[in-house]
């Protein structure tokens, strides 16, 4: 392994660990409901602060993607090469995979005990009982436009032309908060496929069977993000050597 690649894959798999985690924990141990726990509102901040944290963090070191979504669109966009993006998103994967089996070990180790229903772990997932129900259609739309939105925001922020480069990491985690606040009755909101993958190894059943959407979704509306933005807005950056 290219030992330069190395400490931006360590940092992609912490930060995607931390990134799960936390949002995915505000969810099943802060709780949804907003007269005994956090709510809706405050999940939404969980995800988004969790990309503030970790962008401060580990911004300098691997840009901080801590999400395939975001590294397949930047290869998409020539702002890094498909080599470094895959295992960018491997490591993403393993390090989401580490946040959800942490969180599996808290709450199974309650001492009242914990029944992993559908759809546990802060699973993504659509259709009767999950949520809002809302259905496919809705699903994949929104994943695929929250994604797009989302990487639209981040070409932007970290573009070299931006003189507020260094706001992109509140800018980012931000936009996250706003698309949870919209999205997360229809479903969970992925945008992030390591983010749906972790929790969906744990929680099995419909977690998985639907875990495709929250795979293809993402990285289509992401690499459309990529397509729109060089080609309507600012024109593509060479990649470094």
């Amino acid at each position: 392994m290219n030992q330069n690649l190395t400490p931006k894959l360590i940092a992609e798999l912490l930060g995607t660990m931390v990134l799960v985690l936390m949002g995915c924990g505000s969810a099943v141990i802060a709780g949804a409901d907003g007269t005994t726990g956090v709510g809706l509102l405050g999940i939404s901040f969980a995800f988004g602060l969790s990309v503030v944290a970790m962008a401060y963090a580990i911004g300098h070191i691997s840009g901080c993607h801590i999400n395939p979504a975001i590294s397949i669109s930047m290869a998409v966009a020539g702002r890094m090469s498909w080599k470094d993006a895959i295992s960018y998103a491997v490591a993403q994967v393993i390090g989401a995979l580490l946040g959800a089996g942490v969180l599996y070990l808290i709450v199974t180790n309650n001492i009242h005990g914990h029944e992993i229903k559908p759809w546990a772990l802060g699973s993504n997932g659509w259709g009767a009982g999950y949520l809002g129900e809302y259905n496919t259609v809705a699903a994949f739309v929104a994943e695929f436009i929250f994604t797009f939105i989302f990487l639209l925001v981040i070409l932007g922020s970290t573009s070299t032309k931006n003189i507020n480069g260094g706001f992109a990491g509140l800018a980012i985690g931000l936009s996250l908060v706003l698309i949870h606040i919209v999205g997360i009755k229809v479903t969970g909101v992925s945008v992030n496929p390591a983010r749906s993958i972790g929790p969906a190894i744990f929680a099995g059943g419909e977690a998985i069977s639907q875990l495709w959407l929250f795979i293809v979704a993402p990285v289509l509306g992401g690499a459309a993000a990529a397509v729109v933005y060089n080609a309507l807005i600012e024109r593509p950056e060479k990649l470094a050597a």
